[in-house]
Parts: C-alpha cells; structure tokens; sequence
C-alpha cells in the first residue's frame, strides 16, 4: 500500500531535498530549491498575517517552475489555489475573478497587461510573480487536511464553468490512489504538455510525480517535435497526454522520413507507462499508437470533482473502448434513471464515493446538494456498461446519449465507427432536434482529403452501424471546436450544423 504520511506535498518533498524536481527551459530545480522558493511566496502573500485561512487566490503562471512554486506557495500561506487558464479571453478571465472572489491575483509580467485592469476593477491585491520570489523567508500555519486547498473550473460545456472546490484530503486520495495504481516511484520522469488549470495535468502528472520524489520536465507549449525529441531519448519512464496529442504524435511520425520514424519508434519503446485521457480515446488512435509505439495506451477515467475513478491495468490487459476496473480507495457502481444499481450488462449512471471525492461546487449549495445521492454518491452524469467488471462509458447522459426514433444510440459509438474509415480525421456526433425522430443524428467530419465524398460514407457506414444509428447526414468541417484540454464543444458543434 502506498505511504500516505505526511499528506502535504511539500512535507514530503523535504524527503527529497537533492533530488531534481522540475526542469523547465533547459534549468534544473531540486525540491531543496522549490521549497525554499514556495516559502517565500506564501510569506510575501501573508503579509504579515499568520494564515490566509481558505481565502483564494488566483493566479495565471506558465507552466514551469514558478508555476509549482506560486501554487505550493498559496497552499503554504494556507489559501485556496485558483488557477488562471492562459488562452482565456478578458471576458472569460473576468467570469473567473467574479465567480471565485480571490483576494489575491498572481501573474506574470507577461501577463500583466491582460491581468492588471480586472484586478484594478475589481480592487484586488496584485503581485507579480517574481516579486512574490524576491521576497523573504517567515513563519509558515500549519495547514489541516480538511481545508479547500483547490479551485479548478469545470469546462462549462452545459452552463456556466463551476467551481469545483477539493480539500488537501482529497488531493492526498487522489495522488494516493493514482501512485498505488500506476506505480509511481522517485526515479521516474516526464514531460507535461497538458495545461495546468485542469485536474490532469495539476495531478496525474505534476502532483504525483512530486509525491514520489520523481522529475517532471516542463513545456510551456506543446510541440510535436520537441516531444518527439524527449520520448526517444531513453531519459522519460512515463507520458500523459490527451488524444489529440497523441494523433498530433502521430502525425509527426507520419510525415517523417523511414529512418527518422525508425529511431524515434526505438527510443519510445523504453517508457514503462502511455497514459490517455480527459477525452475519450478514438479505438483508431489507440491502435495506430501501439503500431507505431509499441505501447498499449491506458485509458482512463476521470472527472475534476473526484481525480480518477476508473483504469485500464498497469499489468494486464487494456481493451480498447474500455475505461477498466475502479482505482484502489475508490467505490464505482452503475444506477438507472430511478436510481436503482443496474445488473449485468445494463447501461447506467456512473455513480462514485470515496475519499477522492471533492468537497463542493464553489457558492452552489443547491449545485452541491443535487450533485449527490442521500447515502453519499456523487452523480457523474456519466453513462457506462459494465462487463466482467470492466467499465466502458458511452457518454454523458446529457450529451451522448441520443435519443432518435425510441432507440437510444451511444454518440461515442458512431464516432469510432466513422474514425475507423480511412478519408476521416476527426469526428463528432450530436443530436438535433427532429420533429419526426426526437433527435436526428447527424456528424460534423474532418476529412483527409477535402473532396470525401459523403453519400459514399454514410454508404459505408450500412456495414458498421445499426440503420437507425447511421448519421442523416455527414457535415464535413475544417476543424472541430475544441476546449483548453482538447474535448470537442458538443453544443457549439450543434448550433454550427444546425445554422
């Protein structure tokens, strides 16, 4: 079982003073510097008060290494981190400040500019990053586990972006849960290419590796090439990406030259550990990757409100299409729309307890309390089946699960079908709104070549699909909307077919 004393990040890195943390633009940093560089950041954030007591402060870094130290930093001072996305508009940034209602904001010189007139107007403490850095040493609160120690905002893909408030407990399950299951130990390493506003990155990547003593190099931005370069060094252990970094690694390789393709092709076959989520894994991705790779990626599954519920085994067999078995510490069980447990093959609701799960949706008591059962279930919205106890999700009751004709047809079913002919890049499925069906399924298309003919697809679909889970109609599209970690917009893709 994994250790799970001390339950504070950085109590545990004084365990690994020596060892090198971060890399990040070519500079080494070791846990001895991070913790002396987080110290100053909570003590310039105290200012001379002995606790922040919860209060959140926001910040917007680039990942690296003042990025950890920012966010330990607010922890330390006892505050609630809040981070900022990078690519948000004014306006979305503004929502944010609005809704969370920091006392702080932290940012970057580069950032300043787009930063500085919401924190104006909102009559906020603002303080540039490396000011925070350059500032002294002090007395630090002792921190209990039950207090919020992160705010992250869910992607708004129905409604407006939540906060989803997890406690230093929680976080411990998570990591707990995750370093247990995936193996995780001090002489791993890895790249992070995955923001750090969202849970996968913050956690799977960054939290646990520092839990362990690991290293994580930083890119400020993914690049296929630069990654590339890193997975065939023979220096990484383990990668975690989502599946649109991964065709993006695919498409590199495949642009290529034999020789190239050959030695990168080598040098990543020595990773232990290929890890996909936030969005679900086309079966077509996962199986170009292990051709190319030689790695079976682990799909996995998760939700900002409770890190990962379920994984594919780190021994053992990963299926394609399936999310795998419950994480240790973590209960699972699957519900109908009456709430009922389902038996064998049924589809229903993904219902989770446990430690791991969050404390409460930011100022929504009503949010909160919906968002659970009476004995303590949170609600995912998920829909999954279950077989021989492995999971396999077909989406979110509200925006994959189509209803057309009084069949009800899995989105993520027809998507894979479609990836699996070869003039298709990318797809997505949504139901419109049919007068005669319900909902008529129809597809937005990325084609590889642009002349794909339609017709002929929706033709070739006869020998894939059920006739009523055929799209009526196939869109083809330059791109697909995406959000910050790559899922596809559901509702903006609708609205776009449907105008």
């Amino acid at each position: 079982m994994t250790d799970h004393t001390p339950g504070l990040l950085w109590e545990r890195a004084a365990q690994h003073a020596d060892r090198t943390a971060i890399v990040d633009g070519g500079r080494t940093h070791d846990y001895a510097e991070l913790l002396d560089a987080s110290s100053r950041v909570a003590h310039t954030l105290l200012d001379g008060r002995s606790d922040l007591d919860g209060e959140r402060v926001a910040f917007m870094v680039t990942p690296s290494f003042q990025h950890v130290a920012v966010q330990w930093g607010i922890w330390r001072a006892g505050g609630t981190a809040v981070p900022l996305c990078l690519s948000h508009p004014p306006a979305e940034l503004a929502y944010v400040l609005d809704d969370a209602d920091p006392t702080v904001v932290v940012g970057e010189a580069a950032h300043a500019g787009l930063l500085e007139p919401l924190v104006e107007d909102r009559g906020l403490r603002w303080l540039r990053v490396d000011d925070a850095l350059q500032g002294a040493s002090g007395p630090l609160p002792t921190v209990p586990l039950d207090r919020p120690a992160l705010m992250i905002y869910t992607s708004g893909t129905t409604g407006r972006p939540k906060g989803v408030v997890s406690t230093h407990g929680n976080l411990e399950a998570q990591i707990g849960s995750l370093v247990e299951a995936w193996a995780f130990s001090s002489t791993d390493r890895t790249v992070l290419d995955l923001p750090l506003h969202h849970l996968h990155g913050i956690l799977n990547v960054v939290g646990c590796s520092l839990w362990v003593g690991a290293t994580v190099e930083m890119h400020a931005r993914f690049d296929a090439a630069a990654t590339w370069e890193r997975l065939a060094s023979g220096d990484l252990t383990l990668y975690m990406a989502v599946p649109t970094i991964y065709r993006r690694l695919i498409d590199h390789w495949t642009a290529a030259g034999p020789a190239e393709r050959d030695r990168l092709t080598t040098g990543v076959r020595g990773l232990r550990l290929m890890v996909s989520g936030s969005a679900a894994l086309p079966v077509p991705t996962m199986r170009r990757w292990e051709e190319i790779s030689g790695h079976t990626l682990l799909e996995r599954y998760g939700m900002s409100e409770l890190g990962m519920a379920l994984s594919n085994p780190l021994h053992g067999d990963r299926v394609a299409g399936s999310v795998g078995f419950p994480m240790p510490g973590v209960e699972v069980r699957l519900v109908d729309e009456d709430g009922v447990e389902v038996e064998g093959h049924l589809p229903g609701e993904i219902q989770v307890r446990g430690d791991t799960v969050f404390l409460e949706y930011w100022r929504r008591p009503e949010a909160t309390a919906a968002s659970f059962t009476d004995d303590g279930w949170f609600r995912t919205g998920d829909i999954a089946t279950r077989r021989d106890g492995r999971y396999r999700i077909l989406g979110r009751s509200s925006v994959d699960i189509l209803k057309t004709g009084g069949e009800k047809v899995s989105a993520l079913d027809v998507e894979n079908v479609l990836l699996g002919h070869p003039g298709v890049a990318e797809c997505a499925v949504v139901g419109l709104a049919d007068p005669d069906w319900g909902q008529r399924i129809v597809a937005a298309v990325v084609p590889v070549e642009p002349d794909l003919d339609t017709d002929a697809l929706r033709e070739w679909c006869r020998g894939h699909l059920a006739p009523f889970k055929i799209p009526k109609s196939i869109h083809l599209v330059d791109a697909l909307p995406r959000n910050a970690m790559g899922k596809v917009v559901k509702a903006t893709v609708a609205d776009q077919l449907e105008s």
